[in-house]
C-alpha cells in the first residue's frame, strides 16, 4: 500500500508541476519577462519533457 501512496503522491506532484508549466507558458505568451523569454521557454520545454518521461515511467 505504501508503494501505491507514493505513486499517487508522484502523480499529484506531476500534475501540480504541469499546472505551473502551463502558467509559465501563458505568462511567456503574454510577454512577461521578455528579457528572459528564450531561457524561460527553454525551461518550460525541458520541464514538459521531464514530466512526460516521469509519467511514462510511472505508468510502466
Amino acid at each position: 500500500m505504501a508503494s501505491h501512496n507514493k505513486s499517487v503522491a508522484l502523480f499529484e506532484m506531476i500534475s501540480a508541476l504541469e499546472r505551473d508549466r502551463s502558467w509559465l507558458l501563458e505568462q511567456i505568451d503574454k510577454g512577461r519577462w521578455s528579457a528572459y523569454r528564450i531561457e524561460l521557454a527553454t525551461l518550460e520545454r525541458e520541464l514538459g519533457q521531464l514530466l512526460t518521461r516521469l509519467t511514462e515511467h510511472l505508468e510502466e
